[in-house]
């Protein structure tokens, strides 16, 4: 009897018990789930995304609108306000070039609108000339006073730090109208024993160019502040000539220089401290 009974026992199987809290239990865990909710609206409804980029959906039986929070883009808000500063610059590298007998360049003039502290467009306009008689004294160029002009945007990746200093990265287009012409040209004949000084007329060319500009500034005191400048450029356009190519572009420099750079003094106007100023609560 005990030796059936053992055998007997073994051989049963055990069902679960279901209660109501059991064959609820898919229920009551999808009720308290929220993205399991979400998931069923936004599986059962149309959408669009609003002006902001947030996607609203809409059920299509009632019309009711829906915002899903957890699709929602949060904006980064900005440190600074939308006009944080403007500055005004002169670029001092090329006249004191001129001083260690630099062939060309002259002075350059910058104004800039500083955006958040971020976005940074920029114009720039100067006055070049140039006159370079080479080794061999064979002729002379000459470039009279021209204008150019550069239009362009720098990024500021330190936008959340002190506007007193900034590290930036930017483009530029630069465009100049001038004429340039050679002089006193003399070549010599080894052979016939003569010397030709052939007249060449002023040529007139229009240059166009791109840069890529790379900045760090600094404030020294108030609202001076000083920065260096490294450009890389490479022309663009440039109009045709019959007797040769320019070998000086006004706001470019030597054709043959592929790289340059400036160093500026500013005076800025900061409008940020009297935005933060007018925001702080009263002591």
């Amino acid at each position: 009897m005990c030796a059936v009974s053992v055998a007997t026992w073994g051989q049963r199987r055990i069902n679960p018990v279901e209660t109501p809290a059991t064959t609820t239990r898919p229920v009551n865990e999808l009720a308290n789930d929220t993205a399991r909710i979400n998931a069923r609206i936004r599986a059962s409804m149309a959408h669009y995304h609003d002006e902001n980029g947030n996607i609203i959906y809409i059920d299509t039986v009632t019309g009711r609108e829906w915002r899903d929070s957890t699709a929602m883009i949060r904006k980064i808000p900005m440190k600074y306000p939308l006009l944080t500063a403007v500055s005004v610059g002169v670029d001092i590298w090329n006249p004191v070039m001129r001083a260690f007998k630099q062939h060309y360049g002259l002075i350059d003039f910058s104004a800039k609108v500083n955006l958040h502290n971020r976005y940074q467009p920029v114009f720039e306009t100067g006055l070049g000339m140039a006159k370079n008689t080479p080794a061999d004294n064979n002729f002379t160029y000459k470039s009279p006073l021209s204008v150019y002009f550069r239009l362009g945007c720098d990024y500021n990746f330190l936008y959340n730090s002190s506007p007193d200093y900034q590290f930036t990265l930017g483009m530029r287009y630069g465009f100049s109208p001038f004429s340039y012409s050679i002089t006193d040209i003399t070549i010599n004949s080894d052979y016939w024993g003569e010397t030709a000084r052939p007249e060449i007329p002023a040529q007139h060319a229009t240059v166009g160019w791109w840069e890529l500009a790379i900045g760090l500034r600094v404030n020294l005191w108030g609202p001076i502040s000083a920065g260096w400048t490294l450009r890389y450029h490479q022309l663009l356009h440039e109009s045709k000539a019959a007797y040769g190519k320019p070998w000086y572009i006004p706001g470019y420099g030597s054709r043959q220089g592929a790289i340059t750079g400036s160093f500026t003094i500013y005076y800025t106007l900061d409008f940020s401290k009297k935005a933060v100023e007018a925001i702080a609560p009263a002591s």
